[in-house]
């Protein structure tokens, strides 16, 4: 069976428009093959700890060297690392907050990049480990951003999704939402339209 990973960021909740838009992703593919297993993983709800010293010693050392202390810190990171593994679909819910992505997120990503296991260093450079995957991020703002040097939220995603060898990733954007009622309605309503296309031919 295959796995959709959805990882939603939004300080809004299940309210916020860039989760309900991932929703609406998910519940289109999940239509079309009833065996697809959804992981749900909020960071807004339950953030992850902002990676320092000892989050990141914990989860470099064998777990022999390790101090219970320490146990416990890679045991969180492995789970939301393992979650990743398991996963051939990682659907992204991402408002931009101040031209990037929400902190949340970055503390995500910060989780999964292991050296080693999602990368590794070789002659020529980093490799990602993760190539048997594909991704997709939806992400919302108020004002329009979409491939202007302000938006350092998609190249960033981008980056890092690559970083650890998934670079299948699609994007979709509902931009203006901050702008009226009327362009915010019309913004949701061409990402609706965006992502029922892209549920189709993802599942053909």
């Amino acid at each position: 069976m295959k796995t959709i990973l959805q990882i939603n960021s939004s300080l809004g909740g299940a309210n916020a428009a860039s989760t309900a838009l991932a929703n609406r992703l998910v519940e289109g593919l999940r239509a079309r093959d009833a065996e697809l297993v959804l992981v749900r993983r909020d960071l807004d709800r339950e953030p992850l700890p902002h990676l320092d010293a000892a989050r990141l010693s914990a989860t470099a050392k064998p777990a022999a060297a390790r101090s219970p202390a320490e146990d416990a810190i890679a045991a969180d990171a492995d789970a939301v690392l393992g979650e990743l593994l398991r996963a051939h679909h990682v659907v992204i819910a991402a408002p931009m907050y101040n031209f990037g992505a929400p902190s949340t997120l970055k503390s995500w990503f910060d989780t999964i990049a292991r050296a080693g296991v999602t990368f590794r260093y070789t002659a020529n450079g980093p490799e990602g480990l993760l190539r048997d995957k594909r991704a997709t991020l939806v992400t919302t703002r108020g004002g329009i951003h979409r491939d202007r040097p302000q938006d350092h939220l998609v190249p960033y995603v981008r980056t890092m999704l690559a970083f650890v060898g998934i670079t299948e990733l699609e994007v979709v954007y509902a931009e203006g939402l901050a702008l009226g009622e009327a362009p915010r309605n019309a913004a949701l309503a061409r990402a609706g339209q965006e992502i029922d296309s892209l549920a189709a031919r993802i599942a053909a």
